[in-house]
């Protein structure tokens, strides 16, 4: 399954004719359900690159990587909400942008 993932993930970054995939390619290839990237849509720790429509939600590499990493992180304890202020939250300055 990891395999096929990838080799999704990679025909959707390297056709050039097809940049973009919708919500069920962009599952696949992240190895999660399409209403698990619905969820993360909800929540704010993802956006589609565009929209088409009601179901035309599109995504791209830089996304699939996101979505499986969010998915990573969450399966080895992360919760959302954790990896929602990780992803949110700007970096705390360094003393010498502090003076």
């Amino acid at each position: 399954m990891a395999k096929d993932a990838a080799k999704n993930t990679k025909d959707a970054k390297s056709s050039p004719s097809s940049p973009e995939v919708r919500i069920s390619a962009a599952a696949q290839a992240a190895g999660v359900s399409s209403q698990t990237i619905e969820y993360y849509i909800m929540i704010g720790l993802v956006e589609p690159i565009r929209h088409k429509g009601r179901s035309g939600r599109f995504f791209d590499e830089k996304i699939i990587r996101r979505i499986r990493l969010i998915h990573e992180l969450n399966e080895t304890g992360y919760t959302l909400q954790n990896i929602r202020d990780i992803y949110l939250k700007p970096p705390k300055k360094t003393r010498l942008e502090n003076v």
